[in-house]
């Protein structure tokens, strides 16, 4: 009898070589090789939340996250091990059940951190001002409280846009392998005059007019029945799903196929997903809901939000407007979140160096005409102004030795208003006299500071609270010519963030990767090393 019972068990094997699969065990084990204190396993078998646990695990790509992250394969056949065959040893069961531990515990941190440091692949990024996620706390209560669902949901961005990305994510795995991209499509007509561009508009034949139809049914832009008896000839209906298509893809919503509409068609419900996912872990980093009133510019979209937030949790956006952001080539306005805390009327520019030395400067000295047009100035290391143009002045400009700035007025790079929040960069607000840019579809035409369209609406928002400041009286500072400043009762937070798919009325939407920081969070998650998982 004692013979028999020492003989390896075929079951027993199975289990042990499933838990020696995953590297962080054996300190677990040791841990606790005596087998008291499980949580998830009762007798050696395992129980109702080891079941959840596996299938919160497993349903991981609903979070745009990966299960392997979290050895889903082998804890799902050590668990059927455990439960089919003789109950595990302690020191079995005690790794088990530290497996799982580690697994959830991992599973929390992501979802509330992410997988990767922002630090890694934003050169400027600083953490989000909030307290840090104590996963192990977190799995405790969890526990405690008998259900793992609500753990979950609690790790996640308290975000109503985070549960609508999800349902998105959802959508667009849905249309996976989906008939209407299994061919590209076609080349545009080409142009009838010599110098035109290809494009397909309204009444014209084109081979590739079934497909499209097919995408902009599959994406919810056009009627399944219209798609259905679509023939080569791109008419009047088809063009108005397109509209709805360009609409929802920032695009001029003409209803023609021209260049850059062709290239956002040709994407893939497998590519919008990925574009899903990454916005889903950026929102891990970012403090959306960190005060009851907000400013967000989402940089991809050039928009800006401010909003409002009930006691209830309901977000209002309050104001909504166009703006124009850093040049991606060599001035890309950075991510971060700051305070506002005060607001320049009729605001003097002070000039960059790196402006002065590299633009302005040799300007200058081609069109000396320039200085007096502009409203230009020099300033010295005591605060006093000097508008003669000199050359010996603008050698000293190169030197440090004095400063260029510009007066308020008409002309004035920074319009007539500023919002200021202090930080590293010296990135602000303000307004521009340059206002027709705001009608173009891409808007990175900055410094790296930001254009907004409509000062006196944000104004009024910024200003909300403090007392006497009307329209007519924001207007009245605007417009004086002389710089004044006001320095705000209650700061105000302002985000700068970079988002390419977002959700807006129910509808998914999509933009370039501006300044190409999607295709490096991708890389730097295929490519991050996940360490061994360290004992609970």
């Amino acid at each position: 009898m004692a013979e028999a019972i020492r003989r390896p068990d075929p079951a027993r094997r199975r289990l042990s070589a499933a838990l020696a699969a995953v590297p962080w065990l054996p300190a677990i084990g040791a841990a606790r090789a005596d087998g008291g204190g499980l949580r998830w396993l009762a007798g050696g078998r395992p129980g109702p939340l080891a079941r959840e646990a596996l299938a919160l695990l497993a349903a991981a790509p609903e979070h745009g996250l990966q299960p392997q992250d979290y050895g889903v394969d082998t804890l799902q056949r050590a668990l059927a091990a455990a439960h089919q065959g003789p109950a595990p040893d302690a020191a079995a069961a005690a790794r088990l059940d530290g497996a799982l531990s580690a697994a959830m515990q991992r599973f929390l941190r992501d979802l509330a951190e992410g997988r990767v440091d922002p630090r890694q692949v934003h050169q400027h990024f600083r953490p989000a001002r909030r307290a840090p996620f104590d996963a192990a706390a977190a799995l405790d209560a969890a526990l405690a409280a008998g259900a793992l669902a609500p753990a979950v949901q609690r790790a996640a961005p308290a975000l109503p846009l985070y549960g609508q990305l999800r349902a998105a994510l959802a959508r667009c795995r849905a249309l996976a392998g989906h008939v209407a991209w299994r061919e590209a499509l076609p080349a545009l007509p080409p142009p009838k005059a010599k110098r035109g561009t290809a494009k397909l508009e309204a009444g014209m034949d084109w081979a590739g007019t079934p497909r499209l139809a097919q995408r902009l049914a599959a994406w919810g832009d056009l009627d399944p029945v219209v798609a259905a008896a679509a023939g080569e000839r791109f008419d009047t209906a088809l063009a108005e799903g397109l509209r709805a298509f360009q609409r929802r893809h920032a695009l001029a919503d003409d209803g023609v196929v021209g260049r850059s509409t062709l290239v956002a068609l040709q994407v893939t419900p497998e590519q919008r997903a990925r574009q899903i996912e990454l916005t889903m872990e950026r929102l891990r980093w970012t403090p959306l809901l960190q005060a009851p009133r907000m400013i967000v510019i989402n940089l991809p979209e050039f928009v800006l939000r401010a909003y409002e937030v009930g006691a209830d949790g309901r977000i209002t956006v309050v104001t909504r407007m166009k703006v124009i952001v850093g040049r991606a080539m060599d001035t890309r306005t950075p991510q971060f979140d700051e305070d506002l805390r005060f607001v320049e009327f009729s605001p003097y520019w002070n000039v960059p160096p790196s402006i002065a030395r590299g633009e302005l400067v040799p300007r200058l000295r081609r069109d000396p005409g320039y200085w007096a047009r502009e409203g230009f100035e020099f300033v010295d290391g005591a605060g006093r102004a000097d508008t003669v143009l000199a050359g010996a002045k603008l050698d000293a400009v190169l030197a440090g030795r004095l400063r260029i700035r510009q007066r308020p007025g008409p002309r004035n790079a920074l319009g007539d208003i500023k919002f200021v929040f202090p930080n590293r960069q010296n990135i602000f607000l303000h307004h521009t006299p340059a206002t027709s840019l705001f009608e173009r579809e891409r808007r990175d035409f900055s410094h790296g500071c930001i254009r907004v369209e409509d000062p006196v609406a944000l104004a009024r928002f910024v200003l909300q609270g403090e007392a006497g400041w009307s329209d007519d009286r924001i207007r009245t500072a605007m417009a004086a010519g002389s710089s004044s400043t006001l320095q705000l009762a209650r700061p105000l937070p302002v985000l700068i963030a970079y988002g390419t798919a977002l959700v807006i009325d129910g509808q998914p939407h999509f933009f370039a990767d501006l300044y190409g920081h999607d295709r490096v969070l991708d890389a730097a998650l295929r490519g991050a090393a996940r360490p061994p998982l360290p004992p609970p």
